[in-house]
């Protein structure tokens, strides 16, 4: 129900944008996640944004570099990335949290429903 794509490789300084596109529910009362997961490492939040959009935050480590939108008649969320980092390399994951739904959204427990995650590799 979600899938997400625009990964791929690219050199350090540059950009991608990532699409989650969302079926079969009314996902735009959700709020949706950016998370990742690098090679050896847990999952960690990347951002969030409210279903409204009126809410995004994200991790320090990003903060600046990215950016999460949602265009709610597309039922789709992107990440923009800019100047990507080596370390930015992982595999990214959008999520959608239900609007009944508790916990932080850092916390990728709290999520009801998952992509199947796009590759992102950052080239030095």
């Amino acid at each position: 129900q979600l899938q997400a794509s625009g990964g791929g490789g690219v050199q350090a300084g540059g950009s991608l944008r990532l699409s989650c596109a969302a079926s079969g529910r009314a996902f735009s009362t959700y709020g949706m996640g950016w998370f990742r997961q690098a090679p050896g490492k847990e999952r960690e939040f990347v951002g969030f944004v409210s279903w409204s959009a009126d809410i995004a935050y994200y991790a320090d480590s990003v903060k600046g570099r990215f950016t999460i939108s949602r265009d709610n008649a597309k039922n789709t969320v992107y990440l923009q990335m800019n100047s990507l980092k080596p370390e930015d390399t992982a595999v990214y994951y959008c999520a959608a949290k239900s609007p009944s739904r508790g916990g932080s959204n850092r916390i990728a427990v709290a999520y009801d429903y998952w992509g199947q995650g796009t590759l992102v590799t950052v080239s030095s």
